[in-house]
């Protein structure tokens, strides 16, 4: 009788424990943000909420390229989404990869290069040129004023940005 009780307290401590391990891998897969393809270059974009920022920046460093999109000069205060992205071989303007981001920070699987890289948002184009070493990734961070929201007065406006890519 004993060994029915300890078998059966084991049973439920097991299947407790299963339990909770599922609910927290099913937590965590529904915060990862899908890995995506743009004319051949994998992307993964994301971070409009704390966890799934988390785990972008966690997983970054096996990354070619992050690109993070910011208004305003202060912290991470109002996230750009819907970000148009381009970026171009620097050397001979080939288009690598179009795509939109859907969130203020985009990890790309780049290969080695120098690329030119716009972001366009609210019809303000920002430039920056990125190179990316086999190996070491890089991260571009392009800010736009705080009242991007505002319409551009005559079409689109591009900037190029003084800070380039950092290396982590």
């Amino acid at each position: 009788m004993t060994l029915f009780r300890v078998t059966s307290a084991v049973a439920r401590t097991v299947a407790t424990a299963a339990l909770a391990w599922g609910t927290l891998v099913a937590a965590q897969a529904a915060a990862n943000p899908p890995i995506r393809m743009a004319d051949g270059v994998e992307y993964m974009c994301g971070g409009a909420d704390k966890t799934e920022a988390q785990f972008l920046q966690m997983v970054s460093p096996r990354w070619a390229a992050t690109l993070e999109f910011a208004l305003g000069q202060g912290a991470r205060g109002t996230l750009p989404s819907d970000v148009q992205v381009l970026v171009r071989d620097k050397y001979n303007g080939k288009l690598v990869m179009e795509t939109t981001a859907t969130g203020p920070l985009m990890l790309t699987r780049l290969e080695p290069g120098s690329y030119d890289v716009e972001a366009t948002l609210g019809g303000i184009t920002l430039t920056q040129q990125v190179n990316v070493f086999n190996g070491i990734p890089v991260k571009a961070r392009f800010v736009w004023p705080s009242n991007i929201d505002v319409p551009p007065l005559a079409g689109s406006t591009i900037v190029t940005q003084d800070a380039s890519a950092a290396r982590r």
